[in-house]
């Protein structure tokens, strides 16, 4: 929330994707006014079942697409982006090791592209996107692929 705000974006934390379900909210949603992109930030400090996580990612893009609409008013819908980021801890990396190629199928943007765009204030790549974030949480490291 600190990098969004840094780079002249709105950000919310716990945004609730259907106000009437309040459990059901996207971790740090971004609103970036001058790109026109909704940003949707899932952080994981334990992923430990990528199916429902990937489920319920899907339906809040879809939530959120449906937001980009409403908020556009009668002008072009905003576009909306997501990326994940992974805590880097020892499950999360074995997570990574077990399932390279679900991850990499699912998640086509950029790593380094996609921490410029959170770090800096870069334009999102098209494509879901994957990050580190360091142990202690301070810093956004892109995540290499071993082949």
């Amino acid at each position: 929330m600190r990098l969004a705000l840094t780079n002249g974006r709105a950000a919310t934390f716990e945004l609730p994707t259907r106000p009437s379900d309040p459990a059901r909210s996207i971790d740090v949603g971004i609103r970036d006014y001058r790109q026109r992109v909704l940003i949707v930030v899932e952080i994981w400090n334990r992923l430990d079942d990528l199916g429902a996580a990937v489920r319920a990612h899907d339906r809040k893009m879809a939530e959120t697409r449906a937001l980009a609409v409403a908020i556009a008013q009668n002008g072009q819908p905003y576009r909306v982006a997501s990326c994940w980021i992974l805590r880097d801890t020892a499950a999360n990396r074995g997570l990574v090791v077990r399932y390279p190629a679900i991850l990499r199928s699912r998640f086509r943007g950029s790593s380094l592209d996609w921490t410029r765009a959170l770090a800096a204030g870069a334009e999102p790549p098209a494509e879901h996107g994957l990050l580190w974030a360091s142990a202690d949480a301070g810093r956004l490291v892109p995540l290499r692929w071993h082949l």
